[in-house]
């Protein structure tokens, strides 16, 4: 009776305090023998408190069932430390319990999360061992494993070997090599994929869409959003922000706005993505007009969006407008500035001649400056004619971060013959010679006969 009265509180608790109330009084009545009771408490107090139910699963004095494992893994895979699962599954065995085909998935799912090669293997193998080698969804979680790990070839190995795919095998795996830059086997699979007569789901084009952006594709890019257009697929978040990446990526800037304006929900990164994309095509002030209907919308700008911003005024040349956004990223967001914020300030002082505030910018960094920030640096330097004194420091860091290009010694060179410093300027010029380095010219690429992916996406879409 007593265990059926705590049971329905339990499933009535809303916090912490609710459960830990409840946990005295199991303690009290001794019901947390009741191997069935365990059970419903864990199912109850993960939604709450994982680290909670895990607590009291480690303090009842009686080994819980199978259910109550697999259900604490599989919080523990949504949760800020995965790698609980896999020690939660470490202890599952030494008390003698067999994982079945709902506790694979989670522990390959927080092997993959951790990036912990070893592990993941070695409970693949307990997978064919225990029979389960052609459960599909264990298949497709392997799948996913191998990809985080980049161990494509193993990962294309589940693939072929599983007797029966579905949707999540084929997006799997088409995200696997796009996630490896493996890029024309992507469609390749993709093209497999239509002969087995298994049509794409928006996930499936996410990831064509992501490989198009790497590609700079606008074919392929076009062809997939005809497809989705003629198949009547909608366009939720995910879809339509790959989309309006790929053609804001590929410079069709006027496209990627329209397949903007034209979602009826819009998340974050959509914002971000159509800041950025304006800043970068030369539509700076579109981005700030675009940055403040964001912030009015009552969406909170995060580190990707004020870089997006920054860069804008960045390519507009607007010093106050930038320090302002620069100042209201740390002091209103409490957002700590990365290497690409001190960058946009940098290169957005420089283009506007103030040398001395673009080199207190590096001076007060926190962190070391990268090689784009410093070249950015001495090129202002260079075009504005300033006879800043070029420190050890700087040149140190630039020679160190990239010793075999050789645009920075000529740039460092530069830069010192303008500061009167003519032995460092010829120093660096012989150090260059020594070592067989040229600056290499400016060069534009195109592409010549199309390509094979695009041929392949149309033969799988015709």
């Amino acid at each position: 009776m007593i265990c059926r009265q705590i049971q329905n509180v339990l499933q009535r608790s809303k916090s912490t305090t609710h459960l830990l109330q409840l946990q005295s009084l199991v303690f009290k009545t001794g019901i947390d023998h009741d191997a069935e009771f365990v059970s419903q408490f864990v199912l109850s107090a993960c939604p709450i408190s994982v680290g909670f139910a895990k607590l009291v699963f480690d303090n009842v004095p009686i080994i819980p069932p199978l259910f109550a494992w697999n259900t604490i893994i599989r919080e523990f895979t949504k949760s800020s430390a995965p790698i609980e699962s896999v020690r939660l599954f470490s202890r599952l065995q030494r008390v003698g319990l067999q994982p079945d085909n709902f506790t694979f998935p989670f522990v390959i799912k927080a092997c993959g999360q951790c990036l912990i090669v070893g592990e993941g293997g070695a409970v693949h193998s307990m997978v064919i061992k225990a029979g389960f080698n052609s459960d599909r969804y264990i298949g497709n979680t392997l799948l996913r494993m191998y990809a985080a790990f980049s161990v494509i070839g193993l990962a294309r190995r589940v693939f072929e070997e599983m007797p029966v795919r579905d949707m999540v095998s084929w997006s799997s795996m088409i995200a696997g090599y796009v996630a490896c830059n493996c890029l024309s086997d992507a469609f390749k699979v993709f093209r497999h994929m239509k002969l087995a007569n298994e049509k794409p789901n928006s996930v499936t084009l996410v990831s064509l869409l992501s490989a198009c952006t790497r590609l700079l594709n606008i074919s392929i890019g076009e062809s997939i959003h005809s497809y989705i257009i003629i198949n009547h697929i909608s366009l939720d978040v995910a879809l339509g922000t790959a989309l309006l990446e790929m053609y804001s990526k590929c410079g069709y800037i006027e496209k990627a706005f329209q397949v903007f304006d034209s979602m009826d929900e819009k998340n974050l990164q959509s914002w971000t993505i159509m800041i950025s994309g304006l800043a970068h095509n030369g539509h700076g002030q579109d981005a700030i007009s675009l940055f403040t209907e964001m912030e009015q919308s009552g969406l909170e700008p995060d580190s990707m969006s004020f870089a997006g911003i920054l860069s804008a005024c960045s390519h507009l040349g607007l010093v106050h407008e930038g320090e302002k956004y620069f100042d209201q990223m740390v002091r209103i967001y409490d957002i700590k500035p990365a290497m690409e914020h001190y960058g946009c300030m940098v290169d957005l002082l420089g283009r506007a001649g103030l040398i001395d505030e673009a080199y207190e910018i590096i001076k007060k960094m926190p962190l070391e400056p990268n090689s784009i920030i410093i070249r950015s640096f001495l090129g202002a330097c260079k075009t504005h004619g300033r006879s800043i004194c070029l420190d050890d420091y700087l040149r140190k860091i630039l020679l160190k971060l990239e010793p075999e290009l050789g645009a920075n010694y000529v740039i460092a060179a530069n830069v010192s013959s303008l500061s009167g410093r003519w032995y460092d300027a010829a120093d660096l010029r012989v150090a260059m010679k020594k070592k067989g380095l040229m600056k290499v010219p400016g060069c534009s690429w195109m592409e010549v006969d199309g390509g094979s992916e695009e041929m392949i996406f149309e033969e799988a879409v015709g």
